[in-house]
């Protein structure tokens, strides 16, 4: 168990370091690439600068965890405000990638909504000729029910003069008419029924249609969890976005420096274990430094 136990304290700082090492490296590659993004014009020319103050923060980090009493105040001072100002610019290139990747998708569900917006103008259009149809078919239907009753009670009756008998009979010339009147009006009842079938199949077609971008659209399914959010708080999906954004350049280049000393500081207590007498020795020789350090700046 004590074999284990060793082992665990031994390859712990090396799990940290690798943990450093890795969230540093992507923290650099997005703020490489955002700030690459930032300055188009120069592309390449940013990228070496950035590559180059991502290695040397690391380094200063480190420098500065293990020679903090050793170094010049006035150049402590500085490297340590470079540390914070390259963590700020890092910050800004991870917010830039970031941003620029949720414009990009950003326009693309703003061109899929224009898409499904214009489906929705032609569908109020066609609903619109759908309800002037049916309105007229409705009409129609009236009058071919009265012309219908007009021919069934087309009926004239008169007096016999020689045998006085009331005889009924049908006006032969009102029978035509309403017989003409009738066909025109189911011809075109019949005509308004066929535009009305091909409105509401013109109108299920765009339903299908609408209903297709929403599905294929794999935008919509990205940006989902945001437009709940948004919903949610009751905040606008740009807003719940920058928070967001602000959250993760927050914590993550932060977390790398952090991560950089904290790696730093178990090896040192890693190397501080293996002999009590070169721990006595090395921290006689600590203070001795401090003492020197501390004269030497007193004097100056």
């Amino acid at each position: 168990m004590k074999i284990i136990e060793e082992l665990k304290k031994r390859l712990f700082p090396f799990f940290v370091l690798v943990s450093a090492l890795s969230v540093s490296a992507s923290a650099a590659f997005y703020s490489v690439t955002g700030l690459s993004k930032l300055f188009a014009g120069a592309s390449l020319e940013v990228l070496i600068m950035a590559s180059t103050l991502e290695i040397a923060k690391l380094i200063v980090a480190s420098l500065l965890y293990q020679y903090w009493n050793e170094i010049n105040k006035t150049l402590r001072f500085y490297l340590s405000l470079s540390v914070g100002v390259l963590i700020i610019i890092t910050s800004m290139g991870i917010y830039g990638f970031l941003s620029s990747a949720y414009q990009e998708t950003s326009t693309k569900y703003d061109i899929t909504q224009k898409e499904i917006n214009i489906l929705e103008l032609k569908k109020e259009r066609f609903t619109e000729d759908r309800n002037s149809l049916i309105n007229e078919k409705t009409q129609l239907d009236n009058g071919i029910n009265e012309l219908r009753n007009g021919l069934a009670n087309n009926v004239i009756q008169y007096k016999d003069p020689e045998t006085g008998e009331i005889i009924t009979t049908t006006s032969s010339s009102t029978r035509r008419v309403l017989e003409n009147q009738l066909t025109e009006a189911v011809e075109r009842r019949n005509g308004i029924t066929n535009k009305l079938e091909a409105v509401t199949d013109s109108i299920t077609s765009i339903d299908i249609k609408i209903l297709n971008t929403e599905t294929n659209s794999d935008v919509a399914a990205e940006l989902g969890p945001l437009k709940y959010i948004s919903k949610l708080i009751n905040k606008p999906m740009g807003e719940v976005v920058n928070i967001l954004l602000l959250v993760i350049i927050f914590v993550f280049d932060p977390l790398a420096i952090s991560l950089v000393i904290a790696a730093n500081f178990l090896f040192d207590n890693l190397k501080n274990k293996k002999d009590p007498k070169v721990i006595e020795e090395e921290k006689n020789k600590e203070l001795s430094r401090k003492i020197v350090y501390r004269k030497r700046d007193a004097e100056n």
